[in-house]
């Protein structure tokens, strides 16, 4: 039996912004794959180039370098034949506020040649499936907002595509509206068969949704592979040390590198991450080294590896600080 070809393949890709020096290089040969009715996550900070990715597989932009497809066809080359197989819900709302929620479907499955009839029977059906029939005769400006996603979800979904691009998809949801959404992206791809691809700058998000993931850093891919997998790759478990006095980081990182059994040693802000074989081992012989150099602690713990220590070991840095970029490069790429 023949292996089904991708449903998104994405080789080499290259973006910039601006020439010169004040060039901001958004994709750098960025390149991964996507099987057929699979959740697929980029992982990433803000500013990593996931939605510049996002908005050149969904034909929106193009690349300045390498090449796309989605289920063989070329999204530079066959830019209408693309958007016929694809949904794409962005970061921003895509509803009609001053619309109801049935109306906005019905509008969504006539722009894209539903016979009225047809659009507003799947728009009932998808209302019905994302528990908003009741609401979805009333203003959809006047939803909450976990409600107000499920609708863009759902607007996404009115023409039946065979790949649903979401991106940041959850993004300002309270956990309970996340949680919901999570059951419903989860349910596209294992009941009714779609290719998702997710954008997310949650590690849980990318933990608990993807099959697969690529964590992305700086516009290029440092890792892929499933969540397990990239977590197991590390081995052993982290030490996470947080400190009294942030000044110690330096000396309390020399300190905990000396200590046998210690691998690689970060510090970020005023805590330390350290990469041990056997955490229980290693840990008296970390407080004690610490105690001894008169370094106080605010916290210490030890836990297996996690997608953030799977981000440091490959980005250098830990989620969190790469997630600090200037807003304006951020909204940029």
């Amino acid at each position: 039996m023949s292996t089904p070809a991708p449903a998104i393949e994405a080789v080499e890709l290259g973006k910039s912004y601006g020439t010169g020096a004040k060039a901001v290089h958004a994709l750098t040969d960025l390149s991964f794959t996507v099987e057929p009715g699979t959740v697929f996550g980029l992982l990433g900070p803000n500013g990593a180039g996931k939605s510049t990715t996002v908005r050149i597989l969904t034909t929106l932009s193009r690349p300045d370098a390498g090449h796309a497809r989605v289920h063989g066809i070329d999204v530079v080359q066959q830019p209408a034949n693309v958007r016929q197989l694809i949904g794409y819900v962005s970061q921003k709302p895509g509803f009609d506020p001053v619309a109801t929620g049935l109306e906005n479907l019905i509008l969504q499955g006539r722009i894209h040649g539903a016979p009225a009839r047809d659009a507003r029977s799947r728009a009932a059906g998808l209302l019905e499936r994302f528990d908003l029939t009741g609401p979805g005769r009333r203003l959809a400006g006047t939803w909450s907002g976990g409600m107000q996603r499920k609708l863009d979800v759902a607007m996404g979904l009115m023409h039946r595509p065979r790949v649903l691009f979401l991106d940041e998809p959850t993004t300002g949801l309270d956990p309970q509206a996340r949680l919901e959404l999570w059951a419903e992206i989860a349910r596209l791809a294992r009941e009714d068969g779609l290719t998702v691809l997710l954008t997310t700058h949650y590690l849980e998000e990318a933990d608990h949704l993807a099959a697969r993931l690529a964590i992305v850093d700086a516009g290029r891919v440092v890792a892929a592979g499933t969540p397990d997998q990239l977590k197991s790759a590390l081995g052993g478990d982290t030490i996470r040390a947080g400190l009294v006095r942030q000044s110690d980081a330096g000396r309390a990182r020399d300190v905990i590198g000396a200590i046998p059994g210690a691998g690689a040693v970060f510090a970020e802000g005023g805590a330390l991450h350290a990469r041990v074989a056997d955490g229980a081992a290693v840990l008296p012989a970390v407080l004690a080294a610490l105690e001894a150099a008169g370094i106080e602690l605010a916290s210490v713990g030890v836990a297996r590896p996690s997608l953030d220590d799977v981000y440091l070991h490959h980005a250098g840095r830990s989620f969190r600080e790469a997630d600090r970029l200037d807003d304006r490069e951020a909204a940029l790429l």
